[in-house]
């Protein structure tokens, strides 16, 4: 969704769920559900009928990588670790018993800094970075 915040900073006018969606190659539905909760905190708003879409709703320096990653449902950080507790199986508390204290303190990490980067950061180096490769900005 960065990808897709970025582009719509730098579009100009409002983005559908169906552009969204052919963009992030998935489904219009998938988009919708995803930028509601970006919408109910208040980074975006939705505009009905003909020109609607999805717009930026916020200040691109008030809102960082954690706000963003929050407002998607805070989806897991890390792909290993322990989906379900199973007191019952001496392997799965071994596994859980090493891994849950390092997989609590790199999240910690790396919340942090999710933290420390804004859209504004993000949406500065794609201006950079456009700019080096003789794309001009959109904005």
């Amino acid at each position: 969704m960065l990808h897709v915040l970025l582009h719509m900073a730098r579009f100009g006018r409002p983005a559908t769920s169906e552009a969204i969606a052919q963009m992030l190659q998935t489904n219009p539905v998938v988009v919708r559900r995803t930028m509601a909760g970006l919408r109910d905190a208040g980074y975006v708003r939705s505009e009905k009928g003909h020109g609607g879409g999805w717009t930026i709703a916020c200040d691109l320096k008030d809102v960082s990588l954690l706000d963003i990653h929050r407002a998607v449902g805070s989806p897991t950080l890390f792909a290993i670790g322990h989906d379900s507790d199973n007191p019952a199986c001496a392997v799965e508390r071994a596994v859980n018993g090493a891994l849950d204290k390092t997989l609590r303190e790199a999240e910690a990490l790396l919340n942090a800094r999710l933290a420390s980067v804004t859209l504004a950061d993000l949406a500065k180096a794609f201006d950079a970075n456009a700019k080096t490769k003789g794309h001009p900005a959109l904005a």
